[in-house]
């Protein structure tokens, strides 16, 4: 009898045991919550599915897609300071800071941000024009010299890697080298002929084909430079915004079939010279030019690059499917878009969740960054004269002189997001973007990402993640926030939560065959706290 039965009992009762919610994390929108834990006291069961909720969630984890790599933001000059600076003035807020913003482990108080974008040379954040060779002629780069960039650049990204040891660093020039001599220019005349940049500074301008080789070097060799410093880089990109030219801070313009020559030239140099491992990403501009720029790169340039970047300003996030259409096995990362001093906390979190930490993802990208990760309250310091961020920028984290710090609204965006994917497990994989649907009347209330992270130990069970933007919060145009009764479907099975408005971060526990499987290894029965399964011998 308990041979013919057994199955049946065990897959009836096998997904009530083994699927329970026991992690929320949560900021709404009135901020009585700010990043802040929720584990309930007792835990919310998977049980057999009845009617759905306002909005019903199905995650389908046979439909995965894209690793994500993380969240962050850029450590340019200016923000690498301001770090610097509050370790000198109150060295526990800025290890306390650093944990908080950092830290991967598991169930920590802790965002586990390991993405940093870091500028070769000066930007629109630096206290001065600078590259890291301003000899005029060195076309060998010989006197290149990583130790131009303030210290505290390198000292702070070693401090954020002690933190994390899965950063990711991903080097990009604002614009190539100021000059070259008009001597080395008479010499190179019949090969290499003109300055590479046009207008002979490091402030707008755009970059002469002729220059391919020289740029190329000069990359390579500022990826040396930071490996000299324990800080190999993960990915290196060609050009921060090559359709743009602004002559009030380092930028550059520069042609697809520019950047296409420079990417196969790097591309080479690093194979054979031991960097075969860090990625070239293409373009790292707006949405806007995923169809004149974006995609023609690719075209012309295809073993290369590993895929291309896009930043926030022109255009809308779902053009980045017309990339994934083109090149379905490359990859995409969103890398810039910067918060404005004086705009609204809430409407900021909703666009910034609808549109990229979300959003991105929803269209294929593997990370999601903010611009600076620290200014203060009056988004300084910048580069005197500039005219970026006209209204000011806001950075991820405000530091303030007397020692103390505020982290802002684009900080518990991605740290919600982040909770959904980081390693469960030490040395474990990033989470996967997986299928979801929303069902039910309020189906337009809610926008979700779903993700599943693998384990180390296989016979533990995967993290099954979502995180759910409420932003059903006007009535006929009058303040009105509405909670949403949810039903939360998988593998056949039903969990229910009301999500307030805001965002909301749950994850549960599940093993890797679906319990509807035919495999009879899925047919055991477990209970789970935090991934750690036990045997329920209730046969015996």
């Amino acid at each position: 009898m308990h041979s013919s039965c057994l199955p049946f009992l065990l897959l009836f009762v096998g997904p009530v045991a083994s699927q329970q919610i026991w992690d929320i994390w949560q900021t709404t929108w009135d901020r009585s919550g700010l990043f802040t834990s929720l584990a309930p006291s007792t835990p919310i069961n998977f049980v057999s599915p009845g009617a759905i909720g306002s909005a019903d969630i199905v995650v389908d984890d046979s439909s995965v897609f894209q690793t994500v790599y993380g969240f962050g933001g850029s450590l340019t000059d200016s923000a690498a300071e301001l770090l610097n600076n509050l370790k000198t003035t109150n060295s526990n807020n800025y290890w306390a800071l650093l944990d908080y913003l950092f830290s991967p482990t598991d169930g920590a108080n802790a965002a586990g941000l390991n993405y940093i974008r870091v500028p070769l040379g000066a930007s629109d954040f630096s206290a001065s024009v600078y590259n890291y060779d301003e000899t005029s002629g060195d076309t060998s780069f010989n006197n290149f010299n990583i130790n131009v960039a303030p210290s505290y650049v390198f000292s702070v990204l070693q401090d954020i890697k002690s933190v994390n040891s899965y950063l990711k660093i991903h080097v990009l020039p604002w614009s190539p080298v100021r000059y070259l001599s008009f001597e080395a220019t008479l010499v190179l005349t019949l090969v290499k002929p003109g300055w590479m940049k046009t207008s002979g500074s490091m402030d707008g301008g755009s970059l002469s084909s002729n220059e391919v080789t020289f740029y190329a070097t000069y990359l390579f060799k500022s990826l040396q430079g930071f490996q000299s410093k324990g800080l190999t880089p993960y990915a290196i990109s060609i050009q921060n915004e090559p359709q743009n030219s602004d002559t009030t801070y380092p930028s550059c313009t520069m042609s697809v079939a520019v950047e296409a020559q420079i990417g196969m030239a790097l591309r080479s140099m690093m194979n054979n010279n031991g960097f075969g491992a860090v990625k070239i990403i293409g373009f790292d501009h707006n949405w806007s030019g995923v169809s004149t720029y974006a995609i023609p790169l690719l075209q012309a340039a295809p073993n290369s690059f590993a895929g291309v970047a896009f930043h926030c300003y022109e255009g809308t996030v779902s053009e980045q499917a017309a990339f994934q259409t083109a090149f379905p096995n490359k990859e995409i990362y969103f890398t810039e878009c910067t918060g404005s001093l004086g705009s609204d906390w809430w409407s900021d979190i909703k666009w910034y969740m609808d549109n990229i930490f979300i959003g991105a993802l929803s269209y294929g990208a593997s990370t999601g960054l903010m611009w600076n990760l620290a200014l203060d309250g009056n988004g300084n310091p910048f580069l005197p004269g500039t005219d970026s961020c006209g209204g000011g920028c806001r950075g991820i984290v405000q530091i303030n002189s007397d020692g103390t710090y505020s982290v802002n609204q684009e900080f518990y965006s991605m740290a919600q997001a982040s909770k959904a994917i980081i390693p469960k497990d030490v040395g474990g994989p990033f989470g996967q973007r997986i299928g979801v649907t929303i069902g039910g009347e309020l189906s337009w209330a809610l926008i979700v990402g779903a993700y599943v992270t693998g384990r180390v130990n296989p016979t533990d069970w995967l993290r099954y993640s979502i995180v759910v933007l409420n932003w059903d919060d006007t009535n006929n145009g009058s303040w009105d926030p509405v909670a949403v009764p949810t039903t939360i479907e998988f593998r056949g099975m039903q969990a229910s939560y009301t999500f307030p408005v805001g965002v909301t971060t749950l994850w549960w526990f599940a093993p890797e065959t679906s319990v509807n499987s035919t495999n009879a290894e899925s047919y055991a029965l477990y209970s789970e706290t935090d991934g750690k399964q036990q045997p329920l011998n209730f046969f015996q």
